[in-house]
Order: C-alpha cells, then sequence, then structure tokens
C-alpha cells in the first residue's frame, strides 16, 4: 500500500537546522572573486568592511566552511515562523490531472509575508552585536525592506530603505507596513544622495531600479559614522542564510520517503533560489543524485541569465559597489515596470550564475500574463494568494507537471513558494481587468546595455 503523505509536514523543533549550508565548500570551481572598480583587484575581506559588518564581511569571502553555526540570539528569533512547511500540492495535482507529485516550500508564514526575514534577522543580529548605530538597504517590492524592518525593530536598529519608485507607488501599503516597524521609507531614486540627483537630473521621471536603490543605500551608508549597508539578495552571505529553506525542506522529504526530480524556483538576484537549491545541489555535484534537474524562473522583462552577458558587471546602477561576475543585463539597464519588484535586478547573484554557466541547472524566462494565469490557479486549489515573484515559479511548475501529463511520467517536483500576494493586489486586479500586459526587451535594447559594461582584464 502506497504511503500517504500528508498535505503539510512541520519539523518539530528539535529537528530545526542548527546551521547555515554554505554551498561554495562543495563547489567543483567557485564564483570568480569580487574586485575593486577602479583596481580590477580582487577584493579581501577587510575591503568589505567599510560597507558591511566584519561578520558578514567573512561570511561573505569564505568559500572553504561546510556549516555555519546559527547564534542563539538568531534562532529564538528563527523559532518564532520556523519550521516553513512542507506543502503537498494535492489539489493543484487534481485540477492538473497529472502523475506528477508537487511539493512547494512555503516562506509565507511570518509579518513580512516572505522568505527575506531569513537573512535579515542575521543582518540586523550581526550588525547590533557589532555595535553599528544604524543600517541602510533597499527594497524591490518591498519584501526585503519590511522583513528587515521588522528584524530591525527586535534588535532596536534604526533603517532607513530605499524603495523603487515604481514599487513605492504601486505597493502603498508595503510602505506602511515598513513604517509601522519605524523604517524610514524614501522612494528612489530620490535627491537625498548624489547618485539620485544625478540619475533625476538625466532623468526626471525614471522610475527606479534595483541598482539604482542600492546605489543610494550604499551612498547613504558610507557617508554617515557608525552606518552599513545590508542586502537582501545576490551575495553569497545572503544565500548562506537561506540555505535553512533548504535544508528543512531536504529534512522533510528525507523523512516522507521523497526525493525531487526537479527543483524550481523563482530568480531575481538569486536568494530564495540559492537558498531552496543548496543541499540538492550538493546531493548533485557530489553524485549522490547526478539527475537531478534545476529550473531558474525569471520574468521576461528582466532576463538576466537567459539573455545576459556572464561578464564582471557593477552590482548598483551608480557604480560605487564592487564588480561581480555574474550574468548581467548591464548595471545601466532599468527593467520595465512589471509587477514582480522583487526580480526586477539587472544581474544574478555570482553562486546561481557559475552554476548555470557550468551546466548545473537550466533557466527559462516567463511573461508576466502568464505568471498571474498560474498565480489565479494556485490560489483557487490551494488556497494561498502568492506573491507575483513566487508565481514565477508556479508557473513553471505546473508546465512540468503538465509535461508529465502528456508523457505519463511521474515525477516528484519541488518548488519554492517565497511569499504571499495580498500587498500585490493592484498587479491582481489589472489582471483581472484584462489590463496587464507584456513587455519583453529587444535585443537592440540589451545590446545598447551591454555596450556599457566595464572592460576588466580577469587576473
Amino acid at each position: 500500500m502506497e504511503k500517504k503523505i500528508p498535505y503539510r509536514h512541520y519539523l518539530t523543533e528539535e529537528q530545526l537546522p542548527r546551521q547555515w549550508y554554505n554551498l561554495r565548500a562543495d563547489m567543483k570551481e567557485l564564483p570568480d572573486p569580487l574586485r575593486n572598480p577602479a583596481t580590477g583587484e580582487a577584493l579581501k575581506e577587510e575591503d568589505l568592511y567599510p560597507i558591511f559588518c566584519k561578520e558578514l564581511a567573512h561570511q561573505e569571502m569564505d568559500n572553504t566552511t561546510r556549516y555555519v553555526d546559527i547564534p542563539e540570539g538568531i534562532m529564538e528569533i528563527y523559532k518564532q515562523y520556523r519550521p516553513a512547511p512542507l506543502v503537498r500540492a494535492y489539489n493543484l495535482e487534481k485540477a492538473l490531472g497529472t502523475p506528477a507529485e508537487i511539493y512547494y516550500k512555503f516562506e509565507g508564514n511570518n509579518t513580512s509575508g516572505s522568505h527575506k526575514l531569513n537573512s535579515a534577522i542575521p543582518q540586523a543580529y550581526y550588525a547590533k552585536k557589532q555595535g553599528l548605530k544604524a543600517l541602510t538597504t533597499e527594497t524591490g517590492a518591498g519584501q526585503w525592506g519590511s522583513a528587515l524592518s521588522e528584524a530591525c525593530s527586535y534588535f532596536d536598529m534604526p533603517l532607513t530603505v530605499y524603495m523603487v519608485k515604481v514599487s513605492y507607488e504601486q505597493k502603498p501599503f508595503r510602505r506602511t507596513l515598513m513604517q509601522t516597524f519605524n523604517a524610514e521609507v524614501i522612494p528612489s531614486p530620490s535627491m537625498t544622495t548624489q547618485v539620485g540627483k544625478k540619475i533625476l537630473a538625466d532623468n526626471p521621471n525614471c522610475t527606479g531600479s534595483l541598482g539604482t536603490a542600492i546605489s543610494e543605500a550604499v551612498e547613504k551608508a558610507v557617508t554617515n559614522e557608525g552606518s552599513r549597508y545590508v542586502l537582501g539578495s545576490v551575495l553569497n552571505q545572503v544565500l548562506l542564510h537561506q540555505s535553512i529553506i533548504g535544508l528543512e525542506a531536504y529534512k522533510s522529504m528525507e523523512i516522507l520517503g521523497v526525493y525531487p526530480d526537479v527543483v524550481i524556483g523563482c530568480a531575481g538576484g538569486g536568494s530564495n533560489l540559492g537558498g531552496l537549491i543548496a543541499p540538492f545541489m550538493r546531493d548533485k555535484i557530489t553524485g549522490v543524485h547526478p539527475n537531478t534537474e534545476f529550473i531558474a524562473v525569471e520574468p521576461a522583462s528582466c532576463p538576466s541569465l537567459t539573455r545576459g552577458k556572464y561578464a564582471y558587471d557593477f552590482c548598483d546602477t551608480g557604480k560605487i559597489c564592487p564588480l561581480a561576475k555574474m550574468y548581467t543585463l548591464g548595471c545601466e539597464y532599468i527593467p520595465s515596470a512589471s509587477h514582480a519588484g522583487g526580480l526586477r535586478y539587472h544581474g544574478m547573484s555570482p553562486i546561481i550564475s557559475k552554476l548555470y554557466h557550468d551546466g548545473y541547472m537550466k533557466a527559462v524566462a516567463v511573461e508576466q500574463t502568464k505568471v498571474f494565469e498560474a498565480a489565479k490557479m494556485f490560489a483557487k486549489y490551494e488556497t494561498i494568494l502568492p506573491a507575483p515573484e513566487s508565481s514565477h515559479a508556479i508557473r513553471v511548475a505546473i508546465d512540468e507537471a503538465l509535461k508529465c501529463k502528456e508523457t505519463g511520467e511521474k515525477k516528484t517536483i519541488l518548488f519554492g513558494l517565497t511569499g504571499t500576494g495580498f500587498f500585490d493586489m493592484f498587479a491582481y486586479d489589472k489582471f483581472i481587468k484584462g489590463e496587464m500586459s507584456d513587455y519583453i526587451p529587444t535585443d537592440e535594447e540589451l545590446e545598447a546595455s551591454f555596450a556599457k559594461l566595464p572592460q576588466i582584464e580577469e587576473k
């Protein structure tokens, strides 16, 4: 008799991971190092101290420590909303008529409504431990800003958030949530920084981008004593913290006696994707499960993996951050005002970029109307309103399940449901009214942006 899998599986408190997993320790080839934009030289850990607090700078540069202990002060807050459930999507499977088994790791069970809190808590914790006076950051759709605002409130740490202007206007209640936790929220580009003033002088109607907001946040941090910048995606340290998603999912599937054939995550900067795939990718790299497929799903309006260049580029539009080797559309590329604000970033995590470049994973780009079609279906059958970002993974999970229906193959599919969409009703309203459109950049637009990539001689 086939074992009945519960709808939702929760680890016990005793089963919660007590360490983060550093995938770099098991990668055959490491991502290329961060470089100084002025000299082109590889950065050392201490070079990052003016921007990041010291422990985070160490985690950013540590390629060898396989497991990193989670401090008790962080675990105590994690326990307020973790473990997150691993859910079997029985109703979606039935609606699709697929032989595939579909699982998702749901990260929306906290006030911020997303996985972002997993890294916000450690970053605020280490800043407080170092005795810093304030933090700055950027946010796209608002999930990261909400999560960091919440985390900073735990540690009584002042926070300034530069929110991409189009999201600031589309999602006013995200702004209100951040302000509830006493964060200062500024639409970016703004007149509060030199970077913002320059961008607005060139384009007064600029709707902003994550790259622009990063520049403003970094400038604010480095020009105020006792302040540091923190980032919610892309960086190695963030993927390290987010590995708790994959570690929990891995443990739950182990207990249930199942293992994924396909692992799917939405991809903007790479934080949730990198966290979800970490232990499963370890198994692929080390040969334990060499045939597992990994799929990164990005918006067609901002296709850094599927149409970008693998090159050194600035992580920010203002060109004041270190250079990273990644798949990029160019730091000056301003994505269209799509509703998946958390995926509107010009580049991709160096870890994800390296894995993709070396053939360990695939990537697909999808249009937002198809994404919202999948989101609406998922909400109907699984009773969770998904965030637009998460719905990119849902779209491809459905597509993979339908392929199984055609072939009769019974695959196990795992995807990351990174958060809820209750602050995204403006977008849902547009879709339901038939007013949502798709934008796909032309080759000419992308080539114009690629032409501005920095020319870095790799050493």
